[in-house]
């Protein structure tokens, strides 16, 4: 049985969490007093991330405080203090001056979770460049196209990465200018048309000044996937450094003694806010994990590190789950006092494992890359409703709503009614464009809301529930992947003459791409052509992005404009009603 509720834990014996009066909080909240708890650049020079980050604590007493430790893929550990962060960022800022990279140039870096990445994300905020960190597993095409939309000038990879799936881009990328690499051991031998990113960080100098930012300036540019059309660009700017912090502190309960370990890699937005941003601006010991998800690695890096907030995803939950609470209960967490989850929804039983393998329950939130930031929460001093996504943070306006035929939305305040999930429009970490999209940002606000895209209810106590998608994007192992880019690397087979993907529920990955393809005249349905499109498909897109399965039709559903009916590929893949099809090509 799962309990409709989960009651607040008693804190007598703990730390007070930072959000005890809800009621209270939202009452008194106000996004300017929030921005007060920052120090800004000194002498009023406006507000840099990497300033609130890594610099005021380097001139604090937080000075030799542990900032990040990172755990290798062989168990080999390094620290890093904020002083020391503080010269390395200020190093690489230097570098990009020395390259003549300058304000609001794109900057991408390619990596796995090394010591690296997050130098050079911090130092490209110092130096006034736009921050845009890609997922080591994609694989080229994705790559390509986000660097593309993203004009790169700068990329930053590893040796072996830039081997296997950047070399093969450069003649199509001509805005690309440098490309520095990081040795995969030690000195590496020299590519033509690469820096050598340590030689350029060591000959470096560790001092460096800010530039006055100002808090609209750009900072980050993370690619979120649509239905239709290239993956979107969504900006950030430095004052997004506001609800960084402050969502640290009420959702995730960050004190200055935690030891904090976000599991998402900074390719994705999670990664970045919660992995990098949130917890230095808030001065706790982040630990920062190059390793693959091993369950048994994974327990063992909660109690060695001594993790007091452990944030992690929902796939990741349930996988281990797989092996058993037994499997958690071999090992001791006496530090451990707060589990948070993001991605996709939790499930109530995910939810009710934490307290059987940890004495903890999980604390499911929500949030988007276009939100920058935690929306809706689950607080440790309020009670969790299994399956729920939470209450709105304090600052945070949240709303179920319906569009409007002449564009406006109606605001739905009747309990448990479905309809679209909107936030009032204002928070600081609200994106403020899709690169060279204004058009698709307008269509994502009306009447003063912004409009997520998720369908969800409310109930009577103001807790939101999510409901689904309100369109074809599919939300898999915490990632959103969109069907066209899935569909345009299949049809670059010369087998295929049309391709659809859709999500199918999966009880792990909470939904895996699937894709229906027609073929070509002169070619046949088998199963060697279909091992032969799933790693066609693999080897452009990545492990993450391409289907995990395919399927032979002898043609897709089309409406009469020609637009393929995901939708009823749905449907039908799954047994459920196909609703109206009077649009279908060729008749109702």
């Amino acid at each position: 049985m799962i309990p409709e509720t989960i009651g607040k834990r008693p804190f007598a014996e703990r730390v007070s969490p930072n959000l005890l009066d809800y009621e209270r909080a939202r009452a008194e909240f106000s996004w300017d007093k929030a921005a007060q708890t920052l120090s800004g650049l000194p002498g009023g020079r406006g507000i840099n991330i990497a300033h609130e980050a890594v610099d005021r604590h380097a001139q604090s007493p937080l000075a030799t405080h542990r900032a990040l430790r990172w755990i290798g893929k062989d168990g080999t550990r390094r620290d890093f203090t904020y002083s020391e962060l503080r010269d390395l960022t200020n190093r690489f800022a230097n570098v990009l001056q020395g390259l003549a990279v300058g304000a609001g140039a794109r900057v991408f870096v390619l990596a796995g979770r090394i010591p690296e990445l997050y130098v050079t994300v911090l130092g490209t905020l110092k130096n006034h460049s736009v921050s845009c960190p890609l997922f080591s597993a994609f694989g080229p095409e994705p790559i390509h196209t986000r660097l593309s939309i993203g004009e790169g000038e700068v990329l930053i990879t590893t040796e072996s990465l830039y081997g296997k799936k950047v070399a093969q881009l450069r003649d199509r990328l001509p805005q690309l200018k440098h490309v520095l690499l990081i040795g995969d051991r030690g000195a590496r031998t020299a590519i033509p048309g690469t820096l050598d990113f340590r030689q350029l960080l060591d000959a470096a100098s560790p001092v460096f000044e800010i530039a006055p930012t100002a808090a609209e300036d750009y900072a980050l540019l993370h690619f979120t996937s649509g239905t239709t059309g290239k993956p979107k660009g969504a900006i950030h700017v430095h004052g997004a450094v506001i609800a960084h912090h402050v969502t640290g502190q009420l959702a995730l309960d960050l004190h200055p003694e935690d030891i904090f370990w976000c599991t998402a890699d900074p390719g994705w937005i999670t990664g970045t806010s919660y992995g990098i941003i949130s917890p230095l601006t808030n001065g706790v010991t982040s630990i920062v994990d190059e390793g693959d998800f091993d369950a048994e690695r994974w327990y063992s890096v909660l109690r060695e590190e001594r993790v007091s907030v452990w944030y992690t995803a929902p796939t990741a939950v349930r996988m281990m789950m797989k092996g058993g609470a037994e499997a958690a209960r071999r090992y001791e967490f006496p530090d451990l006092r707060f589990i948070a989850s993001v991605g996709e929804p939790l499930n109530p039983q995910a939810v009710l494992w934490g307290v059987e393998a940890f004495g903890l329950p999980i604390h499911d939130n929500w949030w988007q890359t276009e939100t920058g930031g935690i929306m809706i929460a689950n607080y440790p001093a309020m009670d969790i409703k299994p399956g729920s996504m939470g209450r709105p943070l304090p600052g945070v306006e949240a709303a179920i709503v319906q569009k409007t035929k002449a564009g406006g939305v109606d605001v739905w305040t009747e309990p448990g009614m479905e309809g679209e999930l909107a936030l009032r429009a204002g928070w600081p970490s609200m994106f403020r464009g899709y690169l060279h999209d204004d058009e698709r940002y307008r269509k994502c606000f009306a009447d003063g809301w912004y409009l997520t895209g998720d369908l969800a209810k409310r109930d009577s106590d103001g807790y939101f529930w999510f409901v689904g998608r309100a369109d074809d994007v599919i939300k898999s192992s915490g990632h959103l992947i969109g069907p066209f880019e899935v569909e345009s690397a299949l049809m670059e087979h010369p087998a295929v003459a049309e391709a659809g993907v859709i999500g199918k529920p999966d009880p792990m990955q909470f939904e895996t791409v699937k894709a229906f393809v027609s073929l070509k005249q002169g070619f046949e349905a088998s199963e060697p052509l279909r091992r032969e499109l799933l790693g066609f498909a693999r080897k452009r897109l990545g492990a993450a992005v391409a289907p995990k399965e395919i399927d032979f039709l002898a043609s897709l559903p089309r409406t009469r404009s020609g637009k393929i009916m995901r939708r009823l590929l749905k449907a039908r893949e799954l047994g459920l009603p196909e609703g109206d099809t009077s649009t279908l090509e060729g008749g109702g």
